[in-house]
């Protein structure tokens, strides 16, 4: 199916008509007003996406969640459906034949496709991270030729940063690639890639400065590389916690000759592309943890107003409905700091303080909700029968990838700091 299709399909199951760009999360009468503030209203277009999404989400994901999490089984028939009604790549410009939305839309679907199931989030939200390098820092030909294809039929990609020995330290990462003539020859390692044994082609960063004392914001660069290449060697998949049908592999690039018109922006730029591109998918992923928390709260509470003991539902001890209302809490709170992170990137400014915070808070919440939603339910939520244990194991790595919980907090005492000191 087409872009076009996929945005028929969109409008079909919406109901409404179609407006291709909606980037603000107020209406847009509110925008051309600076001084009249916030507005939590969302657009006719935004509840299209939210609703759409939603009922994707419960109608499709719920049902088969539980069994795609035994298996581990890549959830292909589920990506595919969320292609045709526009659910992904929902960011990819206009000029490539996609939706051109703006970050705010793209946490509202992701909160609800992550309500469903975060394995089938993240296979999503990997595709939104390996492009969104393409889509800040690639030349027209680059974009056309990448982002196009996804939108002409549901493919993958992946972002590969992450090695063995790198994770949160990006800047230790060994993969070099050596300019020879009108090629790169890369080698290295990579770790944790995200769709990585189903990609059609990656995002990479390497070193090309083969001195070790080069800042990290010379010394590396990126590419693009397509999957297919000779020299790659995808590994087996990591059966992990959670998220167990997304895909999760290590891959090896061995003498892989990568064309120069393949690298991002210039030679020594790619650091910088790698921590921009965080800046924008950081809220998607904090949205992520906010459907998982307002999963684990929906089951938790559903299951207290049925579950009795000493004679009432459990919903009527204090005990009980304290600790409800603390998730609903962190729900909201968390769900706002996405969506200002969210407004902040739209609105053209730089949100690396908001997207980091709504990043640590989120993923803290998801498993702190997750946690009690588990004591709710009490012995059953021990139980594999039971949804809320696969949704404790999902919530983990929300702390995780990334950037973890503890470079999050970096980050934002950096940003804090950074401002007294100005």
């Amino acid at each position: 199916m087409s872009a076009f299709g996929a945005c028929r399909m969109l409008r079909a199951v919406a109901g409404r008509g179609w407006r291709p760009r909606s980037s603000k999360p107020a209406p847009s009468a509110h925008a051309k007003r600076p001084g009249a503030g916030f507005s939590f209203e969302l657009t006719d277009e935004q509840k299209e996406f939210q609703a759409t999404a939603r009922k994707f989400a419960v109608e499709e994901v719920i049902p088969v969640a539980a069994q795609y999490d035994k298996t581990g089984e890549y959830p292909l028939p589920l990506i595919k459906r969320a292609w045709e009604l526009g659910l992904m790549n929902s960011h990819i410009p206009e000029s490539c034949g996609g939706l051109g939305l703006g970050t705010f839309e793209s946490c509202l679907i992701t909160e609800e496709l992550a309500y469903g199931c975060t394995g089938v989030q993240t296979a999503i939200e990997g595709n939104s991270l390996g492009e969104m390098p393409v889509i800040i820092a690639g030349n027209e030909q680059q974009q056309k030729k990448y982002l196009g294809r996804m939108i002409e039929e549901p493919l993958m990609c992946a972002y590969c940063v992450t090695e063995p020995g790198a994770g949160s330290d990006v800047a230790g990462i060994k993969t070099k690639a050596e300019k020879k003539g009108d090629e790169y020859v890369i080698n290295g390692q990579k770790m944790w890639i995200t769709n990585g044994g189903k990609a059609n082609w990656y995002f990479l960063l390497a070193r090309t400065d083969p001195d070790p004392k080069a800042p990290a914001g010379k010394a590396f660069t990126g590419f693009i590389v397509e999957a297919n290449s000779p020299g790659i060697q995808v590994g087996r998949k990591e059966m992990n916690m959670g998220q167990r049908c997304s895909d999760t592999r290590g891959i090896v690039f061995e003498d892989v000759r990568v064309p120069k018109e393949n690298v991002l922006l210039g030679e020594g730029a790619g650091f910088k592309i790698a921590m921009g591109a965080f800046d924008k998918t950081r809220p998607p992923v904090a949205a992520g943890a906010v459907g998982l928390a307002k999963r684990a709260l929906d089951e938790a509470t559903k299951y207290a107003l049925e579950r009795k003991t000493f004679g009432k539902p459990i919903v009527e001890h204090q005990a009980v409905s304290f600790m409800l209302a603390e998730m609903a809490m962190k729900v909201e709170l968390a769900r706002m700091a996405y969506q200002r992170a969210a407004w902040e990137v739209d609105a053209g400014r730089r949100n690396t303080y908001y997207a980091s915070i709504a990043k640590a808070f989120a993923g803290d919440v998801a498993n702190q909700v997750a946690m009690d939603a588990v004591q709710i339910f009490g012995g059953n939520g021990f139980n594999t029968e039971y949804p809320v244990e696969k949704l404790m194991r999902d919530a983990k790595i929300y702390q995780i990838y990334e950037g973890t919980a503890q470079i999050q907090r970096m980050i934002i005492a950096r940003e804090h700091i950074g401002k007294y000191k100005a």
